[in-house]
């Protein structure tokens, strides 16, 4: 699945164009590397999203294509918030 569709399934970022411009301004990683929103996440990959002086990283624990908003939190575990 691409990263900006990653985002927004698990809501993470609310929307998937806010996703893409996140992926594109280099405010997200994947596995302590800049990545584009068409990279192809995978169970295991640790994402970094920096919103201005705030850090998530989560562990991607599943990939689903669509999920309820109650079980959206089950598909990442938060490793640090900043």
């Amino acid at each position: 699945m691409r990263l900006d569709k990653y985002l927004k399934v698990s809501r993470i970022i609310k929307r998937r164009t806010v996703a893409n411009e996140a992926c594109d301004g280099s405010h997200v990683s994947v596995n302590g590397r800049p990545a584009k929103a068409s990279y192809d996440v995978k169970e295991g990959d640790e994402i970094e999203i920096t919103f201005g002086s705030k850090t998530l990283r989560v562990r991607v624990t599943s990939i689903k294509d669509s999920t309820k908003k109650a079980d959206a939190a089950e598909m990442y575990e938060v490793l640090s918030e900043q």
